[in-house]
């Protein structure tokens, strides 16, 4: 069948190549899209451009490959293009965005955290703690919120985070009560 002059194959084949291109095009420049679609929320150009190049090939290969009609082609692409996005979206794209946010720390979510001297912390001077969590390990600039020498390999306490330089205490453990 031919639509617009040209052959149904052809057609798949170029929005293929076309929404391909485009993929590339938006792994290196979409942080730039991403900010102009923020304003839409629904418009994902991941997805759309992912239900593209699925109609496409479904298509292509379908024509080349099957004695269906066109319409039949075209709607059995639709149909199954729209099932794989909607399975790359709730198995791909939504858990990557939550990952990546459940990576990101705040100063105040490390009050009340248990860590690790690696470098002493004198009693009127600066060491260094490690944090250790599920997400990774932080090593932040710490002195002693008791004004008094903390060891290395001591477990200690965060009390409280000013000007991004935490201040700790030792970790008093239940055997001593």
């Amino acid at each position: 069948m031919e639509l617009f002059g040209s052959q149904i194959e052809s057609i798949y084949l170029i929005v293929l190549i076309v929404s391909s291109l485009l993929t590339v095009l938006y792994i290196f420049f979409g942080d730039i899209i991403e900010g102009m679609s923020e304003s839409t929320g629904f418009l994902n150009p991941t997805l759309i451009l992912s239900f593209f190049t699925f109609l496409s090939a479904i298509g292509y290969i379908l024509e080349k490959l099957t004695p269906f009609g066109t319409s039949a082609v075209l709607g059995i692409s639709i149909i199954l293009a729209l099932a794989l996005d909607t399975l790359l979206n709730y198995f791909v794209l939504i858990p990557l965005s939550n990952a990546e946010e459940s990576l990101v720390y705040t100063e105040d979510s490390l009050k009340g955290r248990v860590g690790r001297v690696i470098t002493s912390i004198p009693k009127d001077g600066f060491g260094e703690v490690l944090i250790e969590s599920y997400s990774g390990a932080v090593a932040k600039s710490a002195v002693s919120f008791d004004n008094i020498d903390i060891a290395s390999g001591e477990n200690i306490l965060v009390i409280d985070v000013i000007n991004g330089v935490l201040h700790v205490t030792i970790q008093e453990s239940f055997d001593d009560y």
